[in-house]
């Protein structure tokens, strides 16, 4: 497995997929916290937050990790390869393991150099009004964790079909719906408890709970058994061998 995973990862990086994804997450970020005018600027709103980054960064992850993802196995399947990885050594949990990690690996290498950003703000803030670290980390690991579960779907979606475009926009079509399509459900359909369980079944609910500083059991619970349940679902599609 560990091979498998490196394989991916140099895959990411040998080619131009990588680092576009790294730069084009940045570089978006950067030009709406301090370019773009506007309440999501930094300088504009006059106080030191990193709101900016985390309620865009998901937006952006959700079209940059499936494109990420989508050749996983689409790839794979249309040049006939992945028949070679079945004779490896490893189980199908691991090859689905692999390269999983190999893509969340390319996630958290895009996450890590917004530090930059968080010193900046933290540098510009007025002594005594710094910028509320505690909220500032729990954002950071709900966006790991958020990134975890894209990386999940994109996988399955790519298990689904040789067809990389496929893969891409179903994996897009996916996390666009668990990231928000539960709340537009939950409050526009139904209300009271029946209303709120619906919205709890959504990303954004737990996202923002952890956006708060406060890492509950139940958030947390909640995005490993998401990453579970996808990574449930591309184990059995290829045992199935159905394609």
């Amino acid at each position: 497995m560990k091979s498998l995973f490196f394989k991916e990862v140099s895959g990411f990086f040998s080619s131009i997929t990588g680092y576009v994804v790294i730069v084009i997450f940045l570089i978006v970020n950067g030009l709406f916290m301090w370019v773009f005018p506007g309440e999501l600027n930094v300088l504009d709103a006059g106080y030191s937050s990193m709101d900016t980054l985390f309620t865009i960064a998901p937006w952006i992850f959700m079209f940059l990790l499936p494109a990420v993802t989508m050749r996983s196995f689409s790839e794979e399947k249309k040049t006939g390869t992945i028949d070679m990885i079945f004779t490896r050594p490893v189980s199908e949990n691991q090859i689905v393991l692999a390269k999983y990690l190999a893509g969340l690996t390319v996630a958290v290498m895009s996450i890590i150099p917004t530090l930059i950003f968080y010193y900046s703000v933290y540098k510009l803030g007025i002594p005594g009004m710094k910028i509320d670290t505690g909220a500032t980390w729990g954002s950071y690991i709900g966006l790991v964790f958020l990134a975890a579960v894209y990386c999940g779907i994109g996988i399955f979606a790519s298990s689904l079909t040789d067809n990389m475009i496929v893969a891409f926009l179903l994996a897009v079509i996916l996390c666009f719906f668990i990231y928000i399509g539960f709340n537009s459900l939950g409050y526009l359909s139904l209300r009271g408890n029946t209303g709120n369980f619906i919205v709890n079944l959504g990303i954004d609910a737990h996202y923002k709970s952890m956006r708060r500083g406060v890492i509950d059991s139940r958030d947390v619970i909640y995005f490993i058994s998401v990453i579970l349940l996808f990574h449930l679902f591309t184990v059995t599609k290829l045992k199935s061998r159905n394609w």
